[in-house]
C-alpha cells in the first residue's frame, strides 16, 4: 500500500502540480493568442514572396 507523507509534504506536492498545470494553460492560451496574431499575416507575407 502507498504510505502516507506528512501532510505538509502532500500539500506541496499538490501545490507543484497545481502550478505546473497552470503554466501549461497559460502557455497554451498564450501560444494560440499569438498564432492567432501573427499567424495570418506572416502566412500572406509568405505567399507573396
Amino acid at each position: 500500500m502507498i504510505g502516507l507523507g506528512s501532510g505538509a509534504q502532500m500539500i506541496q506536492a499538490a501545490t507543484l502540480v497545481g502550478v505546473v498545470l497552470l503554466e501549461a494553460v497559460v502557455l497554451y492560451l498564450g501560444y494560440g493568442a499569438l498564432s492567432n496574431v501573427v499567424g495570418e499575416p506572416l502566412v500572406e507575407r509568405i505567399r507573396t514572396l
